[in-house]
């Protein structure tokens, strides 16, 4: 086996079930329901508010080079989600419009990229879904090597093939498969009780005692 230059051709991914139940929770809210230790610090470049779940196909790359995720893109099926480790570098574009144009095609959930792009301004108005660390103009070399469908890292989140994924305006989240039930219920419990709190703040009605309380709790010192 070539370490470091192989296509792995199978993986296990969480069930389209979970993806479609995902779908309307926010990140923030399951960000706080994992401790708040998982997550990419990777913003949102297609500009139109859509949010961002799937199935990882997971992409390591040399930095600056995007041939594997050619083969990615080649192998991928609906709904998966391309996230690819190229290294938080961000002199040479990873993917373009030409390849989000590919993946629309391919019926692919997103682009997840720990590094930069191009063609922003067309991207915006393609109707993908695309994270990435930055933009450059500059293009990318296609030589390898890489890897397909292995554990990667991506903005110092783990990330395994299958996971899923899930992304928003606030950033990346990745739930390993087993975990997907867990996280699903605490999140949405977390979600009903926040909009709770909206609608008390909205009315006044709000229970703020628990600053108080906080500060007392801390031994805080109220200087007259």
């Amino acid at each position: 086996m070539s370490i470091g230059f192989r296509v792995c051709t199978r993986r296990s991914k969480v069930d389209d079930a979970w993806v479609q139940k995902f779908r309307d929770l926010p990140v923030a809210n399951i960000s706080d329901v994992m401790s708040r230790v998982i997550g990419a610090d990777l913003l949102p470049m297609h500009g139109d508010g859509h949010g961002l779940v799937g199935a990882a196909l997971t992409v390591r790359t040399r930095p600056g080079d995007n041939l594997m995720v050619h083969k990615a893109l080649d192998m991928a099926e609906p709904g998966d989600l391309i996230v690819v480790d190229a290294g938080g570098e961000t002199k040479n574009a990873i993917i373009g419009e030409l390849m989000v144009a590919h993946g629309l095609r391919r019926g692919i959930a997103g682009f997840v990229i720990d590094g930069a792009i191009r063609d922003v301004g067309t991207i915006r108005t393609m109707g993908l879904p695309v994270h990435a660390r930055s933009v450059s103009h500059r293009g990318p070399y296609k030589d390898g090597p890489g890897e397909v469908n292995v554990p990667i890292s991506v903005g110092g989140m783990v990330v395994h093939p299958g996971d899923l994924i899930v992304g928003d305006d606030d950033g990346i989240v990745a739930i390993p498969q087993g975990d997907a039930a867990t996280i699903h219920a605490l999140a949405s419990r977390k979600q009903a009780a926040e909009q709770k709190q909206m609608e008390e703040t909205k009315s006044g009605t709000l229970d703020r005692s628990w600053v108080d309380r906080a500060l007392t709790a801390g031994s805080c010192e109220f200087v007259d």
